[in-house]
């Protein structure tokens, strides 16, 4: 027997913690992930300049063109409090769109065959997962900080406390985080990138538009308006307005529009356990193409 083999047989064997190991891989595929964003510096660029170009086509082309329900007093002219109205639904599109991110980012990993390889490796199922979806929350950092400078810009300002604007911008992170676990959900669901990165999107226009985002919700129709009160994204363009201190209009008489915070928080917890759930399993059936 050779020292090795003895040195073998004798060593103690270490079992992996699963809480502990599970975090710890997941952070290294979150690493890897924004590791490849770096290197891909085309899709990092289009990635900021798509939200900045919302922000300078909704401000200059609808900004003063509609009205603020409730804030006519308002020593601000039309344009600059259609301005400070837009930027929270601009925040809360964009990080809606992360979603298409984990979408198109996991379909092209199954292609790859880079998630087979993920599979072999002595790691927690779940971690691959929350690496991706991890990763793609934290890019949105970068594009906040970047819209919030366009913002300012063009005449959005913050007028809530500076403990207001960090809950804010947290409310946001969770969203996009939320919103990556529906994304990886649907791209593990499509056979190729081309098709994911159509059904990554296709859902959320209409999720999107349908919301405050860019009008009040109490210039919609009224069969409308109770759709446009429960949907998560208009809750979270709210809860950020207010926060923020921006102008909210008036708001139709809805649980969720009387409680944004609490409605949003609540949906984040109940979207990330059921698409986490339906993600990882989906990710144990499912072999590259």
């Amino acid at each position: 027997m050779t020292i090795m083999q003895s040195a073998a047989q004798h060593a103690p064997i270490r079992r992996r913690p699963l809480l502990g190991w599970g975090v710890h891989d997941g952070l290294v595929v979150a690493r890897r992930n924004l590791i490849a964003s770096i290197r891909v510096p085309e899709s990092l660029f289009f990635s900021l300049v798509q939200p900045v170009i919302f922000v300078l086509l909704f401000a200059y082309v609808f900004g003063g063109a509609i009205p603020i329900p409730g804030d006519g007093a308002s020593a601000q002219d039309a344009a600059n409090a259609y301005r400070n109205y837009l930027m929270p639904g601009i925040f809360g599109q964009t990080v809606a769109f992360a979603a298409a991110a984990s979408t198109v980012g996991l379909a092209e990993d199954m292609r790859k065959g880079i998630i087979d390889r993920f599979r072999a490796l002595p790691m927690s199922h779940g971690a691959v997962l929350f690496g991706r979806t991890f990763a793609d929350a934290a890019r949105q950092v970068l594009v906040l900080a970047v819209l919030s400078i366009t913002g300012l810009i063009v005449g959005w300002r913050i007028t809530g406390g500076f403990l207001d604007a960090l809950a804010a911008y947290a409310l946001l992170l969770l969203f996009a985080y939320t919103v990556a676990w529906i994304g990886s959900t649907v791209g593990l669901s499509m056979p190729n990138p081309e098709t994911a990165s159509t059904a990554g999107l296709i859902w959320l226009f209409p999720l999107t538009f349908l919301s405050n985002a860019f009008v009040p919700i109490s210039s919609m129709p009224d069969w409308l308006q109770a759709f446009a009160a429960f949907n998560p994204i208009s809750t979270l363009v709210l809860s950020t307005r207010e926060l923020f201190g921006n102008p909210i209009g008036i708001q139709p008489d809805y649980w969720p529009m009387q409680h944004p915070e609490a409605y949003t928080v609540l949906s984040c917890a109940v979207l990330i356990a059921i698409f986490a759930t339906l993600a990882i399993r989906k990710f144990k059936h499912t072999t590259s193409r």
